[in-house]
């Protein structure tokens, strides 16, 4: 799905100054269609939005009314913040992947605007090949709106309701979360064991690049891929406790998955 052009500059805020904010500012400050009116933080504005061209208050009150308003804060923040804005009626959407867009004040025109990546202010991105999933109250928000400001920053543009945002995020904590862990415990493992854990890399990166071209169920592999009972309790041998716990559910789910593919 493609972004609309835009015919006119997009005046925007943006409430928060944590990861997704800062790559958000960074973002938008290069877009010649955008005017990033002000940026609001509680505290004092961390160190690396300072070179950003944007009015930083921390103060609700000297809020003004732009064409959108982003909440770039905790889930648990949404509704309060939503509530301070000294403004109504103006489009207010959040950047959230598990809240429901109905978090957001009714006073204002609702929305979301979730960019699915893991942010940290350290790293770059690029932006172009993030995917941005858009909900909008009202249809006339999302085609003026956010689907023009979408259409600025990234090539990947997804419509999707609540219930199909909140199990994508669900999907995401699986494929990038819980594989990041497995590939710390990996980390541990070889560091206990006196072994380079760079020589797991290639397999990782590899793991990683083959999903690019084969759908992951194609692209299984491993002991319990091929059922091989011996080597699964020969590892189940070598580990104790919660690694043991997550190796055996694991390889459980992977041996019971391609059971049903024979059936």
């Amino acid at each position: 799905m493609h972004g609309q052009s835009i015919e006119m500059i997009l005046n925007i805020s943006i409430i928060g100054a944590g990861n997704v904010a800062y790559h958000l500012v960074k973002a938008l400050c290069k877009q010649a269609e955008v005017h990033l009116v002000q940026l609001y933080s509680r505290g004092e504005t961390p160190k690396d939005f300072e070179h950003f061209p944007v009015e930083r208050v921390h103060d609700f009150s000297l809020l003004r009314s732009v064409d959108i308003c982003i909440l770039a804060v905790k889930d648990d923040a949404i509704a309060e913040v939503s509530r301070q804005l000294p403004f109504s009626g103006g489009l207010v959407v959040h950047t959230s992947g598990n809240t429901p867009m109905e978090a957001i004040d009714p006073k204002h025109r609702r929305g979301v605007f979730y960019p699915l990546q893991s942010f940290s202010i350290g790293s770059s991105v690029d932006f172009k090949q993030i995917p941005i999933c858009l909900e909008a109250e009202h249809k006339s928000d999302m085609e003026s709106l956010l689907k023009p400001l979408a259409g600025l920053l990234s090539s990947k543009i997804y419509e999707l309701n609540g219930y199909q945002r909140r199990m994508l995020h669900v999907a995401a904590v699986f494929a990038n979360n819980f594989t990041n862990h497995l590939i710390a415990l990996s980390e541990d493992i070889c560091k206990e064991n006196h072994i380079p854990f760079e020589i797991l890399q290639p397999l990782i990166s590899g793991t990683f690049e083959r999903l690019e071209h084969l759908a992951p169920m194609k692209a299984q592999t491993g002991p319990a891929r091929r059922n091989d009972t011996q080597t699964i309790s020969e590892h189940l041998g070598l580990l104790s406790g919660e690694r043991r716990k997550i190796y055996e559910i694991i390889t459980d789910s992977i041996i019971k998955t391609y059971e049903r593919e024979k059936l």
